[in-house]
Order: C-alpha cells, then sequence, then structure tokens
C-alpha cells in the first residue's frame, strides 16, 4: 500500500443553483461573518476535525470549509484521535486526521491505537504502521486483538502470537491484556510478563499471576508470594513473603502465624500492626480497619484519616474534619482522632459540603451546621452538595434550588435542575428549559427547548426548532436563524447551518474538488 496524502484537484466555484445542500456561515469569535459554504451535513470531531457532506461526497474540511480531502465514503463510523474511519460501499477504511489515507475502504473491521491499525477481511488480518506508512499482512487467525498498548495478539489452531515481536512464529498458550502495560503470558513453564515490544520482561517461571492496579502485578512461585512491578526492561520483585497473603477483589492482606498483620498496596505495606481483626475496603484506597476492644479507624493510601480509637461500628470518607460513622444502627459524625462531634442519632447523614451537613429522619432529609445544631427541617426527599451556599434538593418529583437555612434560592420546583461545571444551573420544566447562575438567577428564561453551555458566557440555545447562541447578560450573539450550530474553539469560530440557501457574491465561496475524467 502506498503512503500518499490525497492532494487537492482543480476546484470550481459553487453554482448558485438549487441543489440538496444548506448553507453554512463562518463566524469570528467577534461576530464578523467570513465566509459561506454548501453542505447537507456538517461534523466536528474534537477541536481540529471538521468533516463535510455535499453531493459530491464526504470530505475532510479546512478551517474556512473549503473540501481538502475526499473520504471517498458514504458515513464516518468513528474518529479515535488521530483515526478517522470511514465507510463505503465495498468496505470500511481509515485516513489520519491530517488527511492521510492509511488503509482503503475494503475491510469489515478497523482496530485502533494512536500509531498502528489493525484491519480484518475475512479471516484474514492486516496491520498498519503510522511510522512506516505501510501495510502488512499478518495472515489468517480465529481472532486478532490490538491490545491498548498498542501489540497485536492472534489467536491460531488454539494457540496465541506475538506477530510484531522478534519471535512472531512462538506460540503461548495464553495471552491477556489488563489494565497495566504487559500482556500476562502463559507457558507450560508458568507465567510471565511480556512488554510492548513483544520482549519478556518476566521469564514465563511464576505458578500464578494476576494484574492488581497499574503495572503491578499479585503472584505466587512455589512457596512464596510475590509482589512485583513491570518495567520496561526488566520487571521487579517489589515485595516477598513466605507468610500467607489474600487477595479479595483489591483488597491485599498478609498472616503472620494465621492472624492478620499486615495491609498491603501494590508494591509493599501498608500498614503493619498487631491486633488487626478484619479489614473492609469502602472506596479505592480507604479502609476501616477493626483492631481488638472494638476499636475502628480509617485508613487512606498513605495515612490514618480517623485515629484507630472510635467504638464507631463503620466510618465513611468524610469532609471538613468530620467523618460519617455508624454506631448501633444510628448515623453521626466523628472526628479525627475518632470522636464522637455529633452523636449517632440519625437513620443516615451525608458529608459535610461549606460547613453544611445533611441528615435523614423519617426518610426525609434535612441540613445541620458543625455542631449539630439543625438549620432547617427533614422535608425534602434528598439534598445534593452544597457549592455557594446553594444545593439541589426534591421533593414530590420536583428538584428546588435551596440555602443552608431550608429557604428557596430560586421560587418554583422544576421537574430537573443539574449543575454545570462552569458554575450555572441548567433548569427544565414542562419541556422547556432556562438558565440560572451561581446565585440563582433567572439569565435565560424558560423557553428554549434546548441550551448548551459552551462556557460562563456563551449559550447555544435552540427555541421552536432554531438555534442561536446567547450571552450571560441576554445579549443575542448569533440570532435564532438557524437549523443547527457548532463552535471551533481551537480555530475561534462559530459554524451556524442556514434554512435557506443564500449566496453572497462578496464572501468567499467554498470549493469542491472538480472530478478527473478516467485515465487523468
Amino acid at each position: 500500500m502506498k503512503n500518499l496524502f490525497y492532494s487537492i484537484y482543480a476546484a470550481v466555484l459553487l453554482i448558485a443553483t438549487p441543489s440538496f445542500g444548506q448553507t453554512w456561515e463562518v463566524y469570528d469569535f467577534s461576530g464578523n461573518l467570513q465566509t459561506k459554504a454548501e453542505y447537507q451535513d456538517l461534523d466536528f470531531y474534537g477541536n481540529s476535525v471538521c468533516i463535510g457532506t455535499n453531493t459530491d461526497g464526504l470530505f475532510l474540511l479546512s478551517p474556512d470549509l473549503k473540501p481538502s480531502v475526499n473520504l471517498q465514503g458514504e458515513k464516518i463510523l468513528q474518529f479515535q484521535k488521530p483515526w478517522i474511519l470511514v465507510k463505503g460501499p465495498k468496505g470500511i477504511g481509515a485516513f489520519h486526521e491530517y488527511g492521510q489515507l492509511a488503509l482503503p475502504l475494503e475491510y469489515e473491521e478497523i482496530q485502533t491505537y494512536s500509531n498502528r491499525l489493525l484491519a480484518r477481511k475475512g479471516s484474514d488480518y492486516w496491520v498498519f504502521e503510522k511510522s512506516s506508512g505501510k501495510s502488512k499482512w499478518l495472515g489468517s487467525a480465529e481472532e486478532a486483538l490490538l491490545t491498548q498498548n498498542g501489540q497485536v495478539i492472534l489467536k491460531k489452531d488454539g494457540e496465541y502470537f506475538l506477530p510484531l515481536s522478534a519471535n512472531p512464529e512462538k506460540p503461548y498458550e495464553s495471552l491477556k491484556e489488563n489494565k497495566g502495560n504487559f500482556l500476562l503470558a502463559k507457558e507450560a513453564s508458568g507465567y510471565g510478563l511480556i512488554n510492548q515490544s513483544g520482549e519478556y520482561v518476566m521469564e514465563p517461571v511464576i505458578d500464578q499471576l494476576e494484574h492488581t492496579k497499574g503495572d503491578n502485578y499479585f503472584g505466587f512461585d512455589e512457596n512464596q508470594y510475590l509482589l512485583i512491578r513491570g518495567f520496561d526492561q526488566s520487571a521487579q520483585v517489589r515485595y516477598n513473603s513466605y507468610h500467607q497473603i489474600t487477595k479479595e477483589g483489591d483488597l491485599l492482606l498478609e498472616y503472620i502465624h494465621g492472624k492478620l498483620r499486615r495491609v498491603l498496596e501494590e508494591e509493599g505495606i501498608l500498614l503493619d500492626a498487631v491486633g488487626m481483626e478484619s479489614v473492609q475496603l469502602i472506596d479505592a484506597d480507604l479502609f476501616n480497619i477493626h483492631f481488638r476492644e472494638n476499636k475502628l479507624g480509617l485508613h487512606g493510601k498513605s495515612e490514618w484519616l480517623v485515629s484507630p480509637n472510635s467504638d464507631a461500628q463503620w466510618i465513611g470518607m468524610g469532609n471538613e474534619g468530620l467523618f460519617p460513622a455508624l454506631k448501633n444502627g444510628k448515623y453521626g459524625f466523628v472526628n479525627k482522632s475518632g470522636a464522637w462531634v455529633i452523636p449517632p442519632t440519625f437513620e443516615e447523614v451525608g458529608i459535610f459540603s461549606e460547613k453544611i451537613g445533611t441528615f435523614r429522619e423519617n426518610n426525609y432529609w434535612g441540613t445541620l451546621d458543625p455542631e449539630g445544631k439543625i438549620l432547617s427541617e427533614a422535608k425534602w426527599e434528598s439534598i445534593g452538595s452544597f457549592v455557594k451556599g446553594l444545593a439541589i434538593a426534591e421533593a414530590a418529583g420536583k428538584n428546588y434550588l435551596i440555602r443552608a437555612n431550608g429557604e428557596l434560592a430560586f421560587p418554583e420546583g422544576m421537574d430537573k435542575i443539574s449543575r454545570l461545571k462552569e458554575g450555572v444551573y441548567l433548569v427544565a420544566n414542562n419541556t422547556k428549559k432556562g438558565l440560572l447562575n451561581a446565585a440563582g438567577n433567572l439569565i435565560l428564561p424558560l423557553e428554549f427547548e434546548q441550551i448548551k453551555v459552551e462556557n460562563k458566557d456563551f449559550f447555544i440555545v435552540t427555541k421552536n426548532k432554531l438555534s442561536g447562541i446567547m450571552r450571560s447578560n441576554g445579549d443575542t450573539f448569533l440570532s435564532l436563524n438557524y437549523s443547527e450550530v457548532a463552535i471551533d474553539w481551537e480555530e475561534q469560530k462559530v459554524f451556524a447551518k442556514g434554512l435557506i440557501q443564500v449566496e453572497d457574491p462578496e464572501l468567499p465561496q467554498a470549493t469542491v474538488p472538480a472530478k478527473r475524467k478516467k485515465g487523468e
């Protein structure tokens, strides 16, 4: 296969005659109209790839909407940076986002990696290397996998092979990928680890081996337990023990003479303490550790979050120095030393946010302060976390925006209120949407079918099936006259699809490639 970039052929202006296309207008961020182009559809992938469809085909477009590469197909199946997978009449092909044709449109399946493609046609497989720009036939196989670290695994006649390694004909009993950067390989001699180049970084001599987290693995060999870390050239045993180590999900525990002694992390000892009776993993890197005399502590990745002095039966992750805790079926809060700050008298509690906690009584939620004083009665079905003094609460199927004392920050109940990362609230009622600012004040009225918040001051809105752009002060940046609006933040351009084809001879017009005659 040749490594070609499609050149742009001699171009002709779009002729202002009726067509199936619609006019797209391109504006800069100052609101100035820059150009127009006619396409049935424009699709934006990330901030760098724009693809247009018109009566002449499917094209990769330049920032000014001019066709730069004919994608030769009917539709885009997938954009997985940097690869564009295209479906054509004869099959699937792949283009690089810069326009290079990597694989012709003739395959049944294509798997992607950052610098590599794996393609299938029937039971035959090919690999395309970005570095060389060439494809290589790998032969026939029962199945093949392009792993998350870019390695290719072939399965043939029940055996597994690494066709891109230095020894492509070497068979393995098993090759499995995991969330680390190394393959777990099994041969008759045992388990080993293989790097991205297909070479062993740990020879296959381990009796048992499984992945734990990152590039770390847990193994057993003869009569010792092993914690192993994979590196590009050679794996290292980071911890070994002749005492029993058990793995229960993500929890690693070491027992000495039958008694629990150590909590292990991926590469060694997290906690070595006498008197431990049991350990409960309650969240990622978060442990409830029970000691003798009914003492409990909360341990994190590297330290005690709550000292093991508490008589609580369960302690959860907290905030602002207060941790939800359970005793005798009731919840309260303990501090870092394990002492009760708010006694366990509630059916349930949530974590504090902005010095405001939540509690549940008789199946309804209220708020309280860090000393346990009730700020608002329990009358809500749920209360979210507080941000800048406001939280989203629910009652009788409606959402409300409330303050710490339970007062309404916005007077109406909504079908849905959502806090967005831009610091505003999207509200919806009776199929209509509006927007509130961080103080709960209305920015956009409840009259839109759709609102897409691009940033704190740029909102794409749709009303009566027409779209435009509005600002946070209520001003209109782009009037609601378009069937579709999109924004390219990298190029700082706004694309708007008009309802009626319009031609302005004073504006530059996008061009399409002139078709070549056969033999040219």
